[in-house]
């Protein structure tokens, strides 16, 4: 059965990896849902998060074709229900919309967004949560008319605890522990 599998691939910055990584999903025809990457707590080593729909068999291939990779320290993953995932929503609305109803307001309030910054034109709207919930205020917000709307993909944390990942320190060269998925 198909469902979201979360990827956690551990690198160093090379600047060819998620290159690399893509193509490894791309040679089993699936489409990357969504993406990040960004610097763990480990400095040097990068977490590629990758989201794909696919079965439990085609995931655990994955994980072994991605660790194969050079450069790649480990690469894990998760079913979207052992992994807690915001993503960020900015909306994009005229101040004069905002100033003539007071229902923007009411609705940014009951969303639980927030105003990130306002100018004599626009207002930026600002709400994490997940996917249905972003976009549930995009909807609310749609007969005001929303300028501007961009949403990230999921950034995600794995529910279970994990053993640590061995890094190897780029300058010392010594294996370090941290936690990771």
């Amino acid at each position: 059965m198909k469902k979201n599998h979360n990827f956690a691939i551990y690198s160093n910055g090379q600047a060819s990896m998620l290159n690399r990584i893509s193509a490894v999903f791309s040679r089993v025809n699936l489409s990357i849902e969504a993406l990040s990457v960004c610097e763990t707590e480990q400095a040097g080593v990068f977490r590629y998060s990758v989201q794909v729909c696919c079965d439990q068999q085609t995931a655990v291939r994955l994980s072994k074709q991605l660790e194969r990779q050079i450069e790649v320290f480990k690469a894990d993953f998760q079913s979207e229900d052992n992994t807690i995932h915001q993503e960020v929503a900015l909306y994009k609305i005229a101040l004069k919309s905002m100033l003539e109803q007071t229902l923007t307001e009411q609705i940014i309030h009951r969303h639980h967004a927030r105003v990130l910054s306002m100018n004599s034109e626009y207002i930026v709207i600002e709400k994490t949560g997940n996917r249905a919930e972003s976009q549930a205020l995009l909807d609310d917000l749609s007969p005001v008319g929303v300028l501007e709307f961009v949403r990230s993909g999921p950034v995600s944390i794995s529910k279970p605890m994990t053993v640590g990942i061995a890094f190897n320190n780029q300058s010392t060269g010594e294996a370090e522990d941290s936690h990771a998925v």
